[in-house]
């Protein structure tokens, strides 16, 4: 199809069926290695939480074994849809293409090299029992490219700005100024792990022009219409660092730190227009950012 959707005969009305009962959308775009790929797969699929669809977006990785392997996720899962962009549309456009694709209220786009823990779906979903909240982040643990758990000095900055944020609770509800300004000094959240509802994410969507920052620049759209937060301390999700991201890659030419800048200047203007003057300083000074360049 032009589409790119690739699946057995029977897939629509499977889709169909599960459609009545299916509650959270798992997006995931995927380009890169094939063993972590299968491995992120496999977490999905072993959340004790059913309730959700699984849609993955392939955006041509060159890989010959990729078709049948799909092919037989389809068949054997009614959750799981699978597309195949006919030309590489690249990490933004991907993420973009999965935002089209959502037809339920709770949306996660997972990344194509971390790992769900069972108990990740339950765990946002009792956090969206909020009808306020719009952006759920719950625990991480890292891990890096053996799946051993660690945590590097920025991963710990991160969780001394999140708790600095939130306090000693082990949920929060955070909003407004507050947030933006935290996100500012430095940029604490794990985008594959954060869960977000539907109608923000489509309302707002990426921002064209970014590649490494789309994740905060949304966070800071939806904050910043009056989206709230829910910070949640279980962990429930493992974020996987290693020198290969897409993200360390474009550290190392200066590139992410380019785009940081760009964004940054952005949230200093829009800050201001409103009276945030706090954020718009923490934005000026983008701390952690200039420090990790």
């Amino acid at each position: 199809p032009a589409d790119g959707r690739r699946g057995c005969d029977g897939f629509s009305h499977a889709a169909n069926r599960e459609k009545k009962i299916v509650t959270i959308d798992v997006m995931f775009p995927y380009y890169g290695d094939v063993a972590m790929m299968k491995a992120a797969v496999s977490s999905v699929l072993a959340q004790d939480d059913k309730d959700f669809r699984f849609t993955i977006v392939d955006d041509g990785y060159p890989d010959d074994t990729l078709p049948e392997y799909f092919s037989g996720l389809v068949a054997a899962e009614d959750r799981v849809r699978y597309y195949r962009n006919e030309i590489n549309l690249g990490a933004n456009g991907n993420y973009k293409k999965c935002v089209g694709l959502v037809e339920h209220d709770i949306v996660v786009i997972m990344g194509a090299d971390d790992l769900m823990l069972p108990n990740y779906l339950s765990t946002v979903r009792k956090a969206f029992q909020d009808p306020e909240v719009s952006i759920v982040q719950p625990g991480v643990e890292v891990i890096d490219e053996n799946g051993s758990v660690y945590q590097p000095l920025g991963d710990a900055v991160k969780q001394f700005l999140r708790r600095k944020l939130v306090g000693k609770t082990s949920e929060a509800i955070v909003a407004g100024e507050a947030i933006a300004e935290s996100l500012m000094v430095g940029d604490w959240l794990y985008f594959p792990s954060v869960a977000w509802r539907a109608d923000a994410i489509k309302k707002h969507d990426f921002r064209p022009q970014y590649d490494v920052v789309q994740d905060l620049a949304l966070a800071v759209d939806i904050i910043l219409s009056g989206g709230k937060m829910a910070v949640v301390d279980t962990v429930c999700f493992q974020y996987r660092r290693h020198r290969e991201s897409d993200s360390s890659v474009r550290a190392l030419d200066g590139r992410r730190f380019a785009e940081e800048r760009a964004f940054f200047d952005e949230c200093v203007r829009d800050f201001a227009a409103i009276g945030w003057n706090a954020a718009a300083r923490a934005a000026r000074w983008h701390l952690t950012s200039r420090l990790n360049a």
